[in-house]
């Protein structure tokens, strides 16, 4: 009965650790401020749990020309906002609102999409304060 019980401890906690690992805060973003990439091109969109990934190419020549990795919420929280696995697809061009990494490398935590025909996914900081 013992070895059993010492079995399940184990065997519970294991199935419990990755889950842990996995999710992380979103400590690491300067969520006061809002960065906004103009003539985004998705290059990645990635519907994941625990959090999505769009990863965007600003062409040379562009203001905040470069690459970047955008996390965002998870399935189920976007899902509610709107958003879904088809939402984005490679070469959208797209404008892009997140607020910046704190260690000032390109990415961030994604805010809102904007479509060129001015559909727009997601909210950017001015509305979520406002709607507090």
């Amino acid at each position: 009965m013992k070895r059993f019980l010492a079995l399940s401890i184990v065997a519970a906690s294991l199935a419990t650790s990755g889950t842990t690992q996995a999710h992380h805060s979103f400590a690491m973003f300067d969520r006061t401020k809002e960065i906004q990439l103009k003539d985004a091109v998705v290059a990645k969109w990635e519907w994941t749990n625990p959090h999505i990934w769009l990863f965007v190419i600003v062409p040379p020549g562009k203001k905040g020309a470069g690459k970047y990795s955008i996390e965002g919420g998870s399935t189920g929280l976007l899902r509610r906002q709107g958003w879904d696995k088809n939402a984005l697809k490679e070469g959208d061009k797209v404008t892009v609102y997140y607020s910046p990494l704190k260690n000032g490398e390109q990415g961030g935590s994604l805010l809102a999409v904007v479509f060129p025909n001015g559909r727009t996914l997601g909210a950017r900081l001015d509305q979520l304060r406002s709607s507090e």
